[in-house]
């Protein structure tokens, strides 16, 4: 069964950075939005697709053998490759598709208007006072 994005609690431990999509080796692999091709070829013997989008994100695409070359420049919706069947990931042929931004990865379903939202506090969020208690020295 295809996996969720499941993110590491730190970033050097394991987890999975992106969804697995079921689809039949030789599909076709579209890009997900408008971008440049920032990395085409092989990578630990598999074929991966990275697009460089203009809001500073970046999707990747693996196993995929590319259509595409490094500097292209594709639209949305745009074939970029062809979907692999390399055996090892998924128990049948799946994309993996990945989403970054900097060095941060991201729910790529949230491309979609679907995946789950987290937010978390700029800073630690002192504890409240009781209404008409002291709450002593003010915090800045």
């Amino acid at each position: 069964m295809p996996r969720g994005f499941a993110p590491p609690p730190r970033p050097w431990l394991a987890g999975h950075r992106g969804v697995d999509l079921t689809a039949s080796p030789g599909a076709e692999v579209r890009a997900a939005g408008p971008g440049t091709i920032g990395y085409a070829g092989q990578l630990a013997g598999r074929g991966v697709v990275t697009v460089l989008h203009s809001s500073g994100l970046r999707t990747t695409y693996l196993p995929v053998r590319p259509t595409v070359r490094r500097g292209q420049v594709v639209g949305a919706g745009e074939t970029i490759g062809v979907l692999q069947d390399v055996p090892g990931h998924c128990a049948a042929a799946c994309l993996h598709w990945g989403l970054l931004r900097d060095r941060a990865y991201l729910d790529p379903l949230l491309l979609l208007g679907h995946g789950q939202v987290r937010l978390l506090p700029l800073r630690p969020v002192p504890p409240a006072v009781p209404s008409g208690a002291s709450g002593g020295t003010p915090l800045p």
